[in-house]
């Protein structure tokens, strides 16, 4: 049988980079497939640099670099994700089929924009966008949603039949993720995680504010970010540097005892995918789809957003009672194992991409 040559555009920001990997890893190792891999950087030193708009920018981006591959080898389907860098690619979904992967819609964004700190269009200029987005999903062979959140929006917000919207989550590679056996440090340390390169975004200022009103107490915090302004200080340790799926930043979550995400704005995070592959219980907020992620009272605690003692409140509930924690660890570990493992769900997204010329004929 003659192998699908399949083109994946992928974004190359944030957690998309993770999720660039963790779908390679399955992808480049089915048989079935030729995959392309074209990665969207942020920057680049091309003429598109200039733009300020990053939206622009990756788009315009994204075209050249798909036209580009396509004059190299002739290409069955194609994968956007996300679909912020196809604003220039309608010509290209004309002639390609084309699935796009979302982990929010352009309105599912306003909801969360304030954290980016980005303004929402208004007026002509929104009403512009909308339909802009609107004409794109609706020329897509298919739609594939990180979260439930995503697919209503796509549903009730852009008039998209739901049969073409299937919802596949991100995951991790549950073989390179796994929990760790362990005991409460030396004199009775509970070790917290926080992971964000957006230190402020992701929460971490707020996290420090409940750390430093009891917490440091009884605990120790790590932090993962690259943001300068934050300082290893007594028992606060901050690590810089660590790449996606590293080594040191696995150990990280293998020493850790609760992964505390109080972010302030974020879609569907891999940071908590991670952590519950790690068998760990998770207290984030309730913003985005990441009620969706975490069940609360189940697999963590799910708290409001800016509201330091509801997880000071959260973090001391899980240290008083270890019988709680550990099994709030272990359902996330299967949760996991039954929504997020990156191979099992690459495997759907290539049944969707597989299907892509059945697609069209059904939705043309």
């Amino acid at each position: 049988m003659k192998p699908h040559n399949f083109g994946f555009v992928i974004e190359q920001q944030l957690g998309h980079i993770t999720h660039n990997q963790n779908l390679k890893q399955t992808i480049d190792n089915d048989f079935t497939v030729q995959s392309t891999w074209i990665p969207v950087p942020l920057d680049a030193n091309d003429h598109w640099q200039k733009i300020s708009n990053v939206s622009l920018r990756l788009s315009l981006r994204a075209r050249d670099l798909t036209r580009k591959s396509e004059q190299q080898k002739r290409l069955d389907c194609l994968l956007f994700h996300t679909p912020m860098i196809t604003l220039f690619s309608v010509k290209l979904m004309q002639r390609i089929p084309t699935v796009l992967s979302l982990d929010t819609t352009p309105i599912n964004f306003n909801t969360i924009a304030t954290a980016y700190d980005s303004i929402p269009p208004q007026g002509s200029l929104a009403r512009l966008k909308s339909a802009w987005y609107r004409s794109i999903f609706h020329k897509a062979v298919a739609l594939v949603t990180w979260s439930n959140w995503v697919k209503q929006s796509l549903e009730q917000d852009y008039g998209v039949d739901g049969s073409k919207v299937k919802v596949i989550p991100p995951g991790v590679n549950l073989r390179q993720w796994s929990p760790t056996i362990k005991e409460i440090g030396q004199n009775g340390t509970l070790r917290l995680l926080f992971v964000g390169k957006d230190f402020e975004r992701k929460g971490g200022k707020v996290l420090l504010n409940a750390f430093n009103q009891g917490l440091a107490d009884f605990c120790r915090l790590d932090i993962v970010t690259s943001d300068e302004s934050v300082c290893s200080e007594g028992a606060v340790h901050v690590h810089r540097g660590l790449k996606p799926n590293s080594q040191p930043l696995k150990q990280l979550f293998a020493e850790a005892d609760i992964f505390v995400f109080p972010t302030l704005g974020d879609a569907t995070p891999l940071a908590i995918l991670e952590a519950m592959a790690s068998g760990l219980p998770v207290v984030t907020t309730a913003v985005g789809a990441l009620s969706e992620q975490v069940e609360n009272g189940v697999t963590g605690w799910v708290v409001p957003p800016n509201d330091p003692g509801a997880i000071t409140e959260a973090i001391c509930a899980l240290a008083s009672n270890p019988v709680r924690r550990v099994s709030m660890g272990a359902a996330g570990r299967a949760a996991a194992e039954r929504r997020f493992d990156a191979e099992q769900n690459a495997r759907a997204l290539l049944s969707v991409l597989k299907n892509c010329q059945n697609l069209t004929a059904t939705h043309n």
